[in-house]
């Protein structure tokens, strides 16, 4: 069978299970009933998103420590043992040096972009703890009376109609 004819095929049987009729951002009843738990696919608590936010700050710190090859065992000019071997090589016209400068860059390139990366984690993930703290308190504040008691909820669906 050619792929267009399989193509052809799913595309058939796509259209003989469902009939002309669209569904937009929802899921099919699940039957352990999690869709049932107010329709939420994605829930996070406060707690998870500091474990996820503390591992990232402590990963970006052990890797600066432990991966700087360009900087370990730097002299007085700053330059590496590894910037210094290859130099070293290259010196000596050996083509080792060269591969020894490639490899030095693209460690330290890749070293950059995922400590980048658990920085961004890290933060993002403070911001939106804070951010969704405060969103939290000023929703609670608009949606209830001056007494402080709830706003009931047949005065809310005079907002949504």
């Amino acid at each position: 069978m050619t792929f267009d004819d399989e193509w052809a095929r799913l595309k058939a049987d796509a259209q003989n299970r469902h009939s002309a009729q669209m569904r937009l951002n929802a899921a099919e009843p699940q039957a352990d009933g999690a869709a049932s738990r107010g329709n939420a696919d994605l829930v996070v608590h406060q707690d998870d998103l500091g474990r996820v936010g503390n591992e990232a700050f402590r990963i970006h710190g052990e890797l600066r420590k432990r991966a700087d090859v360009a900087g370990a065992g730097a002299d007085k000019d700053g330059a590496g043992t590894t910037a210094r071997a290859a130099a070293e090589l290259q010196g000596r016209n050996f083509s080792a040096g060269g591969a020894l400068y490639t490899t030095l860059e693209v460690w330290s390139s890749q070293v950059k972009t995922v400590l980048q990366m658990c920085a961004h984690i890290s933060n993002h993930l403070d911001y939106s703890q804070k951010l969704h703290a405060d969103d939290e308190v000023e929703i609670a504040a608009s949606l209830s009376r001056r007494d402080g008691s709830p706003v009931p909820v047949s005065e809310l669906l005079k907002y949504v109609k």
